[in-house]
């Protein structure tokens, strides 16, 4: 019963211990630092008579980037491959397991990685925020669970596929993801823009009720706004402290508002507003219930517009009580003639650039999708079990946040110049192997040729090679396994 016990130990000893500024090595340190055992991260013990525990696939996943392995699929393939003899059934059934409480899973994680970057130096509580942003997770598939149409900001039409929302943080150094949500949009028909025969087409399956996948099924059709306050409200029953919530004009609403307010900790409200036409919500200004661009016009005539040289923006002040609450606007526009946008803030020390700085950071959010999407995948996973789509998603925030914590240890500029050393070592690792099969070769010629023991001949070719030593590290671990 599982044979291959020391797993990360083992997949360690592929790299030199004297290059400790090598980033696959940095990865596997942190990985090996983060406390795991099977009834914590899954709620359950592997069966018995299994030659691979669930902890030992789950590592498997979570390091399958830093060997640029991109699916389950590829893994038999990989120099990994050999080592595990085992195929992509085994890792696909994990995946597809709804028992699974991913959400209770990366919060255990993530606080301990979360904790190594509070405790340094570099590090200012005050400076730290939650971010929430919802991205599109395009598909091609129409078989797919809970499948169906959603309207992307970024192409600015329907496509099919499913709308993701996030919960992050970040402290102006180091981002990391909390929290998520898969998401579908009912539409005006409440059909979720496909037809009945596609509907009836979709993929379905037998559930136990009250597993974990069906929490998050019946979070498919909330609304983004509840998700929001849920995820927050979760991140501080799990000890994760932060100083403000930034995000779009998409979620600066009464209902958020008043929830950040409410909270018994010292945090804060700053997100954008819409102006212009679209911005139709009214503020109390001066006794008056004015919409913001009213509000703008009225200052604007008292010539409290104001220039900044250090962001080139004009901008106007205002203190105003939305949803009961005092809170402080901003509009800025770039140009006499431009269009102006809006801040809101719930913080009424902040002045205009500080609240800018602030602010700016939620563009971190943009940052992790981008390099999510780029390098681990992020919403590419094809599987038509939902089951599968949050536990593919789930990998991919852990794996960022683990990249995110070396990164920040090791001093790498960005995300992707890590992932460039990881994708060095790890063909290094693949080279060392194609060698090592190599010198087996060349050894059984020589045994053959000269009637000699054949293990007289690599103890003395490893001896005098410090090289040849390190390859033979990854031959022992597989003859170990």
């Amino acid at each position: 019963m599982h044979k291959v016990t020391k797993f990360l130990s083992e997949i360690s000893t592929f790299f030199r211990k004297s290059d400790s500024d090598h980033a696959m090595f940095a990865i596997m340190d942190v990985i090996k630092g983060i406390r795991m055992n099977e009834w914590t991260l899954f709620g359950r013990k592997s069966r018995s008579g299994s030659k691979y525990s669930l902890l030992q696939v789950f590592q498997l996943l979570l390091v399958c980037p830093c060997f640029m392995i991109r699916n389950p699929f590829n893994i038999y393939s990989s120099p990994l491959g050999g080592k595990l003899g085992c195929r992509k059934d085994v890792f696909y059934e994990f995946l597809n397991d709804g028992r699974t409480d991913w959400r209770k899973l990366m919060y255990h994680i993530v606080s301990q990685l979360w904790t190594k970057v509070i405790i340094r130096s570099d590090h200012t509580s005050e400076d730290t925020c939650l971010m929430i942003d919802d991205t599109d997770f395009p598909k091609t598939g129409r078989r797919m669970e809970n499948i169906g149409r959603v309207h992307s900001h970024l192409e600015h039409r329907s496509i099919l596929g499913f709308k993701a929302l996030f919960l992050g943080i970040t402290d102006g150094i180091s981002q990391m993801l909390l929290d998520f949500a898969i998401l579908g949009e009912k539409g005006k028909k409440g059909n979720y823009g496909m037809s009945e025969k596609e509907l009836s087409r979709r993929y379905t399956t037998e559930r136990d009720e009250g597993i974990a996948i069906q929490r998050r099924i019946d979070e498919y059709s909330m609304s983004k706004i509840d998700l929001t306050i849920e995820m927050v409200r979760r991140a501080i029953k799990h000890k994760i402290r932060f100083r403000y919530v930034l995000a779009d004009s998409w979620f600066t609403c009464a209902k958020i508002v008043r929830f950040i307010r409410s909270r018994h900790i010292k945090c804060d409200y700053i997100g954008m507003i819409k102006v212009g036409e679209e911005g139709k919500t009214k503020y109390r200004f001066e006794r008056k219930e004015l919409t913001a661009p009213a509000i703008i016009k009225k200052l604007n005539k008292r010539g409290e517009k104001k220039y900044s040289r250090k962001l080139k923006c004009w901008y106007i002040c205002a203190d105003v009580v939305f949803a009961d609450t005092q809170v402080r606007l901003f509009f800025i526009r770039r140009s006499k003639r431009g269009p102006w946008s809006g801040l809101l803030t719930t913080d009424l020390s902040l002045g205009f650039f500080e609240a800018y700085r602030i602010y700016s950071r939620r563009w971190s959010q943009e940052v992790i999708f981008k390099e999510s999407k780029g390098l681990l995948g992020l919403g590419k996973c094809q599987s038509a079990n939902f089951a599968a789509q949050i536990a593919n998603t789930s990998l991919v925030a852990l794996q960022y946040n683990i990249l995110s914590a070396v990164k920040r240890f090791m001093d790498y500029e960005t995300i992707g110049e890590l992932f460039r050393q990881v994708a060095q070592d790890s063909h290094e690792l693949t080279i060392s192997e194609r060698i090592w099969q190599a010198i087996l070769e060349f050894v059984a010629a020589i045994t053959k040729v000269f009637s000699i023991d054949d293990e007289e001949v690599l103890d003395a070719l490893v001896n005098e090679s410090d090289e040849l030593a390190h390859i033979c590290e990854l031959y022992q671990c597989k003859m170990a396994s």
